[in-house]
């Protein structure tokens, strides 16, 4: 009841300033490790990640390292799952001087972690819920979304960036009411306030958002609210954490599969992996004094290796996503509709050039390749065109997806129904640690949580706290806006003719930004390729991917399939499907060179591929020729 009274107070003091116009800090937070004994541990850490010159130790490498660990020298924790929280435990747990390995059987970021709305929330909706129930649980989520979505954006500031979101109101009590909130949730933001937010009337809202519809079905826009939350290139994020434990001495491994546990035949306690490279086949053992379970919508399968009768904890959630071109959003403004006519939310984003725009959660299975219904994307069409004033066509949808959001029960809670929109950490079997739950946004805080209940577990013995506060990602250290006029002036696309005579092309402003954002400082060693290798020419018509980039993941981010190129190091999959398709000839090809694939090898990667692209209604989707839309 105390702690009810002192937020009533608190919201009540906000609203008061919200109407005023005052400003009010609500939120200070308490010192980080960082601050305490941080820094000198983190200065040899930020080197080696900054150094332009280092190299991410090769597949193979990290695979001799995952087999060299033994009963008597085992490593002190492996994990299983390459998504954002995996590859988040490996981060942190290898920066706190832990001997760290890591294991994904498919590629870094090929599950939830690549499907995501590619917004970095903030938790607005935390927020209505903290007012109208009076919750301090939903409002210290606010806060601390708020503070973990400021770090994501300094910790990787080429992949993450602040995006202004607009709410249409069709009626005054709307605007009140929104612009209220929206108030209210600047003021709780305090020093994390990425910009204030603002009303904008109906005039003014249709030269922001030229598509956005003033007039509809019996109803008139009286303005809109903006507000900015951030976005990011989920799965180039993803591969960033990766790459950045690599660098700070962890064993990552894609393509490689947990079969089996290793038990103490005394206690019975979990002290190992049996692992199978997917790639070649072989298998080997891996010692680890904990295993932690980041495997996301399957780590139920993954608890039911070390208990086969143990209860799920995960109950999956889907999020349906469609893409569609550039000319149904502005560039740098979001259209969010908070409650529509069966109450879900729908957004429409830019992204990378695109419109991006989907739906919140709906009950689904759990799939390996997880596939949008026709009826989905077909709601979420029909649920944009009530506020557009263009017409929202089917044949322009380029590309559509589902992801699977893995909501967690907590299996010590007595309630079973009680199902968390925040994260669970538990140890239900000694020896195996599993976190799942959460959001992206929160990844960096969960793989904290999750490693130092790893520490406790296995009774290890860290040099350091958690240092992963203040630590950017590969490619973030000195990264500036401005970067990618660097590359625009010092560097051409040298590129062959179809003659095979090689002729130099202009590094354009659009692949000069592009390789700045994905690749952040190191974005030169691709344009040098491009330039060096005769590799310049575009892979896609109207996109910015070049052939350098397929060469330079090869070498340098364990980039092993022709599907791990167009999902994941870059997002041509994901934007356009039938451009993806068009450049599978030509990636299979330099893979190939880079990894001295066979025919056999070459044709089998097409048939994957294209299967994979067949899961994003590829055959439903628009389709080009010589550019032009058929």
């Amino acid at each position: 009841m105390a702690a009810t009274a002192r937020l009533s107070r608190r919201l009540c003091a906000a609203a008061l300033a919200a109407a005023a116009g005052g400003a009010v800090l609500l939120y200070q937070p308490a010192l980080s490790a960082n601050d305490l004994n941080g820094g000198s541990q983190l200065s040899p850490i930020r080197q080696r990640i900054s150094d332009l010159n280092a190299a991410v130790p090769s597949r193979a490498v990290q695979e001799s390292a995952l087999i060299g660990s033994s009963s008597v020298n085992p490593l002190d924790v492996l994990v299983i799952g390459g998504g954002a929280t995996g590859c988040g435990v490996a981060l942190d747990a290898v920066t706190r001087g832990l001997r760290v390995g890591l294991v994904e059987r498919e590629d870094f970021s090929s599950g939830t972690s690549s499907r995501s709305t590619k917004l970095i929330h903030g938790g607005v909706r935390y927020l209505e819920k903290a007012v109208f129930n009076l919750d301090y649980g939903q409002l210290k989520l606010v806060f601390h979304a708020l503070e973990e979505r400021k770090q994501m954006i300094e910790n990787a500031p080429h992949l993450c960036h602040a995006l202004p979101c607009m709410t249409p109101c069709f009626d005054w009590f709307e605007v009140v009411y929104y612009w209220m909130g929206l108030k209210m949730y600047d003021l709780v933001a305090g020093a994390r306030l990425l910009h204030l937010s603002r009303y904008y009337s109906a005039q003014e809202s249709s030269e922001l958002f030229p598509t956005l519809a003033r007039k509809g079905k019996d109803r008139n826009m009286k303005g809109t609210v903006v507000y900015y939350d951030g976005q990011m290139n989920d799965s180039r994020v993803n591969i960033g954490l990766a790459l950045t434990a690599a660098l700070a001495g962890a064993a990552v491994l894609n393509h490689a599969e947990v079969i089996s546990f290793l038990k103490d035949e005394v206690d019975e306690r979990i002290i190992g992996a049996r692992i199978r490279d997917n790639l070649s086949g072989k298998e080997f053992d891996t010692y680890a004094k904990v295993i932690v379970n980041a495997a996301g919508p399957f780590c139920d399968s993954v608890r039911k290796m070390a208990d086969k009768d143990v209860r799920p904890m995960i109950c999956p959630s889907s999020g349906v996503h469609i893409v569609l071109p550039d000319y149904y959003s502005p560039e740098g403004m979001g259209l969010i509709v908070p409650k529509t006519k069966d109450g879900r939310v729908v957004f429409m984003l830019p992204w990378l050039g695109r419109t991006v725009a989907g739906t919140t959660d709906s009950n689904t299975s759990i799939t390996l390749l997880p596939e949008p219904h026709e009826d989905e994307i077909q709601f979420i069409l029909d649920a944009i065109s009530d506020y557009l004033n263009v017409k929202v066509r089917r044949t322009d949808v380029l590309s559509a997806w589902s992801g699977i959001r893995p909501l967690a029960t907590d299996p010590s809670a007595k309630n079973t129904e009680s199902i968390s929109r925040d994260h669970v950490v538990c140890e239900e079997y000694p020896g195996l640690v599993t976190i799942t739950g959460g959001k992206w946004t929160t990844y960096r805080s969960m793989a904290e949580d999750a490693v130092n209940a790893a520490i406790k577990s296995g009774k290890l013995s860290p040099t350091s706290n958690c240092l992963t506060q203040n630590l950017r990602l590969i490619g973030g250290d000195g990264w500036d806006p401005a970067s990618f006029t660097v590359l625009a002036q010092q560097y051409v696309r040298m590129k062959k003719t179809h003659s095979g005579k090689v002729v130099p092309g202009v590094m354009d402003t659009a692949a000069a930004k592009h390789l700045s954002h994905a690749y952040g400082t190191l974005a030169e060693r691709v344009a040098a390729i491009a330039q060096n290798e005769n590799l310049g020419k575009r892979l896609a018509h109207g996109y910015p991917f070049l052939e350098a980039e397929v060469a330079y993941c090869a070498r340098h981010e364990y980039c092993e399939s022709a599907v791990d190129f167009i999902a994941r190091r870059s997002r041509l999959a994901f934007l356009d499907t039938d451009a993806a398709g068009r450049a599978l000839p030509r990636i299979i090809e330099i893979l190939a060179t880079e990894h001295k694939w066979d025919r056999s090898r070459k044709k089998q990667e097409f048939q994957k591929a294209t299967q994979f692209l067949e899961t994003f209604k590829s055959s439903k989707n628009a389709q080009f020729h010589d550019g032009k839309h058929t």
